[in-house]
């Protein structure tokens, strides 16, 4: 089976793309609903115990967390090693489970790819990528957005040229959910012939 990693910062369309694999009939992880999951049942009791006050009604509080890790690279740290692992485990239960059901190539949708080194565990990463007024426009179409949160977002993130420069596909969204489309066709096309890493 062949692992393809799926990255782009911030507003590049990363979503909508997952969407295009997903409608191909290729499984796709998604790790930041695994996060939101991880939220909601074994990551609770872990983070109530390092972060007091930020769950309640077995829910983590995502607002009240935010306040605690953002900007406070020490709390973030200590956040990520109790979410990461958790994390790689769903990762690769979903692998597991894609190659039993006999998927040729499966996606991992991971947000902080190339941040974590989640892409050692690719066979080729495609990065998702828009022009930097078309990424602004998005990412400000969602509640709540101000300059500061934008900045503080995109701090944690590799530029979008070094993702390219590291990319093996690249699928420009900047030119509308058509041509994004046929890009993830012409991807699937290609990664049908080459041989998997792993």
């Amino acid at each position: 089976m062949f692992v393809l990693g799926l990255t782009g910062s911030l507003g590049m369309g990363k979503s909508t793309t997952a969407k295009f694999f997903a409608a191909e009939g290729v499984p796709v992880y998604d790790a930041d609903a695994a996060v939101h999951r991880l939220y909601e049942g074994e990551a609770v009791p872990l983070i109530e115990a390092a972060f007091p006050g930020t769950t309640s009604g077995g829910k983590v509080d995502r607002e009240n967390l935010a306040r605690e890790v953002l900007g406070n690279p020490a709390a973030l740290q200590e956040l990520e090693s109790i979410v990461h692992p958790l994390v790689a485990q769903t990762r690769e239960r979903f692998l597991a489970d894609a190659e039993r059901a006999g998927a040729k190539v499966a996606v991992l949708d991971i947000p902080l790819l190339y941040e974590t080194g989640g892409d050692a565990r690719c066979d080729a990463v495609v990065v998702v990528t828009a022009p930097p007024a078309v990424q602004r426009a998005r990412v400000f179409e969602r509640p709540g957005m101000t300059d500061d949160k934008f900045l503080a977002l995109t701090a944690k993130q590799m530029a979008d040229a070094e993702k390219r420069a590291r990319a093996d596909f690249i699928v420009d969204s900047g030119q509308g959910y058509e041509a994004a489309r046929a890009q993830v066709r012409e991807i699937l096309k290609r990664v049908s012939t080459m041989p998997g890493k792993h």
